[in-house]
């Protein structure tokens, strides 16, 4: 019989489903107050939704033995997507929605040998509004979630910033041949793979300076304009990242806008975030997200509807950061409950009457000798003290 959970899969202690249920719900709360409701998707899915449409790679996805091609959901945004524009299609937009639950990646480990990636994600999505509001929405409601955390300045909490039109506006002046690959050397900072690459010398070494452009978004903005003029992508871009600069400043989060970056899933057709703090040994990447329109588009009968933006916080990434320097409260222990002569039903009704005051307490089913003798088991155990009953 083996002892050891699958590679990849996760033992949780107490301690981590505890933290990790109050991370949940201070979350749940922001997402409610900001009007989004909770839906839960489903764990298992088609592997068409959960690739969408190449969007994420078939070798990422946890297959099922299945009559038909199934899989684990590697994150909640498509199987939300494709919801939303189904049984949820009479339902008036923007639809707001927010869910949380525990998703599955494969990836290869040493040896060829397939791993799997377990992890807790929370998040919303906003479909059906196309216009720059809901990037902005996005973005303040995940300033406002961002300040119920418990961050503190020595995480350096960083909002990196990107937008997929960017990329195609920088690399228009290519040959259509040649951008694909020069995208993903960009988005991989790979100068070696820039270098490699069959393009003039000039051209070359203007896609090795986007590698460092990046920076305050103002600056950053300023350069882009010189290389791709005044469009509106950019004037929209500023006037969003101007709207949320002041929620930032205030929750001490740092704006970083940069051309280059695309989160690891490539759902993402504009507008692109990840929010970054600083751990004890490296960053930590505690959210990401941004605009799928071309995703809803895959399900959606209604092209004025396809749209949809939404972030997920990774629930155990901001539980270890947080722990790293300083231990979150735990709920309170429980009282140990004893009695001298063993007396159960006596145990159970002073149980009973901690449980209705809103107390935790545990039943010592045996014997106890003595009230210091309870005292040191409840200590053994970890309880707060012991309640004897001598009689």
């Amino acid at each position: 019989m083996a002892l050891q959970p699958a590679a990849g899969a996760r033992d949780r202690n107490p301690w981590e489903v505890d933290s990790n249920r109050r991370l949940r719900a201070q979350l749940a709360e922001v997402y409610r107050l900001w009007g989004y409701q909770e839906v839960d998707p489903p764990t298992i899915e088609r592997l068409d939704t959960l690739e969408a449409g190449g969007a994420i790679a078939g070798r990422e996805v946890v297959r099922l033995a299945a009559d038909e091609p199934l899989g684990l959901r590697p994150e909640l945004t498509a199987s939300i997507a494709r919801a939303a524009c189904t049984r949820l299609a009479d339902r008036p937009r923007p639809l707001r929605l927010w869910a949380d639950g525990v998703t599955f990646r494969s990836s290869v480990a040493e040896g060829d040998g397939q791993r799997l990636h377990e992890a807790i994600q929370s998040g919303v999505e906003l479909l059906g509004e196309p216009s720059a509001a809901a990037d902005r929405e996005l973005m303040q409601l995940l300033l406002a979630a961002t300040a119920t955390l418990g961050l503190r300045p020595e995480h350096q909490p960083t909002l990196l910033v990107g937008h997929h039109g960017l990329l195609d506006a920088l690399l228009e002046p290519l040959p259509e041949a040649q951008r694909s690959v020069t995208r993903r050397a960009l988005t991989d900072f790979d100068p070696l793979a820039l270098a490699q690459l069959p393009l003039p010398e000039e051209q070359r070494q203007r896609l090795t300076a986007l590698l460092t452009l990046r920076g305050e978004p103002a600056s950053v903005l300023a350069e882009l304009e010189q290389w791709i003029g005044r469009v509106p992508l950019l004037e929209s871009l500023a006037a969003t990242l101007a709207a949320v600069a002041p929620a930032a400043e205030r929750q001490g989060v740092r704006l970083q806008l940069d051309p280059t970056f695309q989160p690891h899933f490539d759902l993402y057709d504009g507008l692109v975030l990840k929010l970054v703090c600083q751990g004890a040994d490296a960053p930590v990447a505690i959210a990401s997200g941004g605009r799928y329109d071309g995703l809803v588009r895959r399900f959606s009968a209604d092209p004025d509807q396809a749209a949809g933006t939404g972030f997920g916080f990774a629930i155990e990434a901001i539980r270890d950061l947080l722990q790293q320097h300083a231990p979150q409260s735990q709920a309170p222990a429980p009282w140990l409950v004893a009695s001298g002569k063993g007396d159960l039903e006596a145990v159970l009704g002073r149980m009973a009457e901690l449980h209705q005051a809103g107390e935790a307490a545990e039943l010592h089913g045996r014997p106890c000798n003595s009230e210091a003798e309870a005292e040191q088991l409840a200590l053994l155990r970890g309880c707060r003290g012991a309640i004897w009953l001598a009689g």
